[in-house]
Parts: C-alpha cells; structure tokens; sequence
C-alpha cells in the first residue's frame, strides 16, 4: 500500500500542500467547510496527521511539559497528596495545551532517561538533590520550575512554609506537656530506622526533609527536649510501620511522635493500636499534609495543612509563564513562591 502524504490529500482534493497542512495545525486560516473535505479525505485514506516528531522540529516546541517524580512512578498514583498535585498541574494547563509527561529519575537501563525526552520545560517534584534526571534537564538549559526541592539562579521554585508548619507542630506538643518526643520522617539513602536528628540536619538536602527537621527541632530544643528520630525510605505503607515500630518499641518510649506525612502518622496510630497504645491517651500523633484521610481517621489526624492544589496550579502557571517568557527572548528569572501551611488541630493529640 502507497505511503499516504500531506500532497497525496492535496491531489485527491484539488489543494496546495500547505492547505492539508493548515487544516492540521492552523484550522483558522481555512473555512469550517474545506477543512472538513480535507479532513474527511484523509480520513478516508486513512491518514493519521503529520508525525509529531517532525511538526514539533518545524514549530521549535513539543506541546508538552516534564513532571520529574522520585525513582518511583507508582507513588505518583497511590499517593492521595501526589496525585491531587498533580490534578491540580493538569487543571492549570488544560486551557494552555500543554500536556505532562511524567518523568522518572530511575537509572534503570529499561526506562527512557529524562535527557531524551521531548518537553519544553519541565517540574522538579520533591525530588532529591543529587539526581542524574535532574541534572541533564538543567544541562539541556529547558524552563525549569523546582517544587518542594532547592532551586538554582535562573530556576523558579514553588515551596511551602515546611519550616513555619513543622514549628508549629512541634510547639503544641510542647504546650500539652510532652517532653519525650519522637520524629518519624523520611531517609534519603535507603536506611530505616533510629538516626541522630543533628546528623540529619547536617546531612540531607531534600528541601522538604531538612526544613521539616528544623522546624521540629526549632522548637524542641528551644524546651530542651531532643527528640528521638526514626526514618524510612520512602513515603509507602510498609517501610513507615517498620520505622513506627522501632519509634514505639525502643527503650524510652515517646508520649508524643511527629511525622512527615499524614501517611506516616496514621501508619504510627495503627502500630500503636496493635501494641495496645491508647492514641491519644498514651501517644499523641501529629502528620504533616491534612490529607483527606486525616479528617476521615479515628481519632481524627491533628495535622499540618498544605494547599496542594494551590500549589499545583502556582507551580503549572509558573512554568507556562518561563516558558513563554524563554521564547520571547527574555532573560529574568523564573518566579519564585513560598505558600503558607496551617495547623489542624483534631482528636489524635491531648495533654501528656
């Protein structure tokens, strides 16, 4: 069967190449009628449109953003905080065209490395620092919009206060009379279980994870209380039971635990159940995010509040606004935003 073209269309309908073309890419420059014959003709012919590859090398774009995740795309979807997120992307560039391609900074030699992928920009989403993912899609110099994660010049950045929030947690426990406090929160390096919370501070770049620490510690140590630290390596079911275990298990158990997450937190609650702790009886539990299932919980999770789909729409306006400004030729950098996080108080902390 004879390979269909654009001048294959054009013959059989009696038009310039160009026109089957416009009839493609620029539809307001033919009337409603003659595009439909055209399209009809190669509907007919069974031509699918021009390649993708070859229109995006014509126009200098592709239509499509990078979204770069942790090593795991799965989190992307089981994730409640992660998936609203990125609900919120894909509301924000609905009415720009745009589309998202997620992005993985796994090396794994079976998996497309973000350095071939065609995007005109690209979110850095809680991603670690020293990423081989990250790094190619700095060096390929595309609009670049770093979100819960340390930004470079020329980079715009969508944070929130993780810093103000984690204090804010810290300091209830405090004033309800906790002085044996536990932190379970997240490694970088594939470890589980009790660290030092200095060495941890020292140690970890993840933006999330340092500011989180210091604001816990802010707090802490400003009531001469240092606290016990356990971490997992990632935000999942399994590795934060494991580490609230340890937490609850250990010599001098905590009266109170503050976690990275909702998920870590309700992990913690359900561990203690099963260790016969009374939450909020004997443990207070503090999550950070005001996930849906925090309010759902029983006890009901006391939490810190993002807005993440504030922070999903900030961080999508934000890259279409670098890239369009990188096509106009300018050279200011890319906006940059920090949004303000909230304490919820629920049922799940009470006096020591």
């Amino acid at each position: 069967m004879a390979r269909v073209t654009l001048q294959t269309i054009a013959d059989r309908v009696g038009v310039s190449r160009m026109t089957v073309s416009n009839a493609f890419s620029q539809p307001d420059q033919l009337s409603g009628q003659l595009r439909e014959r055209i399209l009809a003709t190669a509907d007919e012919l069974g031509y699918a449109g021009p390649d993708p590859a070859g229109r995006a090398l014509a126009r200098g774009t592709t239509g499509a953003v990078g979204v770069l995740l942790t090593d795991s795309l799965h989190e992307a979807f089981s994730d409640e905080v992660a998936a609203r997120f990125l609900g919120a992307i894909a509301d924000e560039l609905a009415p720009t065209g745009f589309a998202i391609t997620l992005l993985t900074s796994s090396e794994r030699a079976d998996v497309v490395p973000a350095r071939d992928v065609a995007i005109d920009g690209a979110l850095i989403y809680s991603c670690v620092t020293r990423s081989t993912a990250k790094d190619w899609l700095v060096r390929r110099r595309l609009p670049i919009v770093v979100v819960d994660g340390d930004s470079s010049d020329g980079m715009g950045a969508v944070n929130i206060d993780d810093r103000g929030g984690a204090r804010a947690a810290a300091q209830h426990l405090v004033e309800l009379g906790h002085r044996r406090i536990g932190i379970a929160t997240r490694s970088l390096d594939g470890t589980v279980g009790v660290i030092d919370a200095a060495t941890y501070t020292a140690e970890i770049s993840g933006h999330p994870q340092r500011e989180r620490m210091l604001g816990w510690t802010d707090a802490l140590h400003a009531a001469g209380i240092t606290p016990a630290v356990t971490v997992a390596p990632d935000n999942t079911d399994a590795t934060a039971r494991i580490a609230a275990r340890q937490l609850l298990t250990g010599p001098e158990r905590p009266t109170a635990v503050l976690c990275y997450s909702d998920l870590m937190a309700l992990n913690v609650v359900g561990v203690a159940n099963e260790l016969g702790i009374s939450v909020p009886a004997e443990l207070s539990v503090v999550g950070f995010d005001d996930a849906a299932a925090a309010d759902r919980a029983s006890p009901g999770l006391t939490t810190v509040r993002q807005d993440v789909i504030a922070k999903g729409r900030a961080a999508a306006a934000a890259l279409v606004g670098a890239i369009s400004a990188r096509r106009a030729g300018s050279i200011e950098p890319a906006a940059k935003f920090v949004l303000p996080t909230e304490l919820v108080v629920r049922a799940s902390t009470a006096p020591v």
